[in-house]
């Protein structure tokens, strides 16, 4: 059976989970708490060396990491990954620009006051800087357009809407970026998120 290993916290993870649920494909789901050390053991880094979550393990025994390079391989032959090239290398575009420059500020301002209880005082400037400038960038990518590439949802928007729909718990406040929320709304539905 296919087993993912995951933190139910981390939208990294969540973005798994919610994919593989809507194409409705079983899965056993491993709680991996990395607050305690579960990814660090060294049962887990004999199947992921670099010790992070989300990792899925197919049925064939092989394993896979990173988040967005998951979903493209469960996304395969599926409408949420474009048939036309260039609209494939924009929604992977959109990918590579989540992990290097939306992810590492909004979900990490994230877990700094969520997870390690942290003031907003606490938080370096430049980290809300960054994920206000991440969730601004997405605001203008959504004037007019319901989808970040073409007409359906793709990975790109599952995978972007992981953190910026939790983005208040990192102290983003979304109230004036209307684009976004409407999108956030519609990535819920196309996706079924709870």
């Amino acid at each position: 059976m296919l087993t993912v290993f995951g933190d139910i916290r981390s939208g990294n993870c969540l973005k798994v989970k919610w994919l593989l649920d809507r194409l409705g494909r079983d899965h056993q789901w491993v709680e991996t708490d990395i607050m305690s050390g579960a990814s660090r053991t060294p049962e887990f880094l004999a199947i992921n060396p670099a010790g992070q979550t989300p990792t899925v393990v197919l049925e064939d025994g092989r394993p896979l990491a990173q988040s967005n390079a998951i979903l493209l391989y469960f996304a395969e032959g599926t409408p949420f990954i474009p048939t036309d090239a260039y609209a494939r290398a924009r929604m992977m575009e959109w990918l590579f620009w989540e992990q290097y420059s939306h992810e590492p500020y909004v979900a990490v301002a994230r877990f700094q006051r969520l997870y390690l209880g942290k003031s907003a005082e606490e938080i370096e400037p430049r980290l809300m800087e960054r994920g206000r400038a991440a969730l601004e960038r997405l605001e203008d990518a959504l004037a007019g357009r319901d989808w970040l590439v073409g007409d359906a949802p793709t990975v790109a928007d599952l995978a972007l809407v992981a953190y910026t729909r939790a983005a208040h718990e990192g102290g983003f406040d979304l109230t004036p970026l209307p684009n976004l929320r409407a999108w956030i709304q519609r990535v819920e539905a196309a996706f079924a998120i709870g």
